[in-house]
């Protein structure tokens, strides 16, 4: 499967508008990121209601992911 991502980004230091981005897998849309400066919201494709995660939460749980990937 090839990924595409798209997004739209404010010229301005993140606020109050959250940063959206569109990922698509082949030709089909799988959901959408939207990342504010209090959670990351994963909506999926053709859903109203998404699944949020703290920053703190989000961290904790990459840094217990198995593989490391270098800078």
């Amino acid at each position: 499967m090839k990924h595409s991502v798209k997004f739209t980004i404010p010229w301005r230091e993140l606020g109050n508008a959250d940063v959206e981005f569109q990922v698509w897998g082949d030709s089909d849309k799988i959901g959408t990121l939207q990342i504010s400066k209090g959670a990351l919201v994963w909506f999926p494709k053709d859903r109203s209601y998404g699944h949020r995660i703290s920053w703190s939460k989000f961290s904790r749980m990459m840094e217990d992911y198995p593989r490391a990937e270098k800078r």
